[in-house]
């Protein structure tokens, strides 16, 4: 029985190796033409004056309807834009005016390759960190600003809570108020 099946799993698989290609697969004929084509993607420009491209796109962010402020950080050649948009819109319509507005900063060689947010505490950390660049403070600035970032994106998980050690005697154990396991 044992020479059976190994004979027939033998069989199956030399069968199915063997196979000839399928009437779909691609021909190897060198006469037949292929067309290639080149995907060109809007060049990205290198960014001199990051101050004047930061301006410039804060204004084009202002430009689009409903967009209250815009403010903007330059970093090599990487731009991130922050808008503010006025209070009473609903969430569609906020995804709406960010995405006019990433669409007017594509047209623009400086921002085709911009990041745009349309929320409120990464919009004010963008402006802050705008502020202490402008103040001479670009390295201390930006890493406080993102300290802050990371520090609210980062959950608080409670089995990472150390309690300060002390040492507890064998009868004051549970005097610290933790639950006995």
């Amino acid at each position: 029985m044992r020479l059976l099946c190994v004979f027939v799993l033998v069989l199956t698989l030399a069968v199915g190796c063997s196979q000839a290609p399928k009437s779909g697969a691609p021909s190897q004929d060198p006469n037949q033409r292929q067309v290639k084509v080149q995907q060109i993607a809007p060049q990205k420009l290198e960014i001199k004056d990051s101050k004047a491209v930061a301006q410039r796109l804060e204004q084009l962010a202002t430009s689009i309807p409903m967009v209250e402020s815009a403010h903007c950080v330059v970093f090599g050649n990487t731009a991130v834009v922050g808008i503010n948009i006025k209070k009473d819109l609903d969430r569609a319509k906020v995804g709406t005016v960010k995405y006019s507005v990433a669409e007017a900063l594509k047209k623009d060689p400086y921002g085709v390759n911009a990041i745009v947010t349309a929320d409120l505490d990464l919009d004010q950390r963008l402006r802050n960190i705008r502020d202490n660049i402008q103040a001479g403070r670009p390295i201390t600035g930006f890493a406080e600003q993102m300290a802050d970032i990371v520090g609210r994106v980062m959950p608080q998980l409670p089995r990472d809570i150390r309690n300060p050690t002390r040492n507890q005697g064998p009868n004051d154990a549970n005097t610290t108020g933790n639950p006995t396991p």
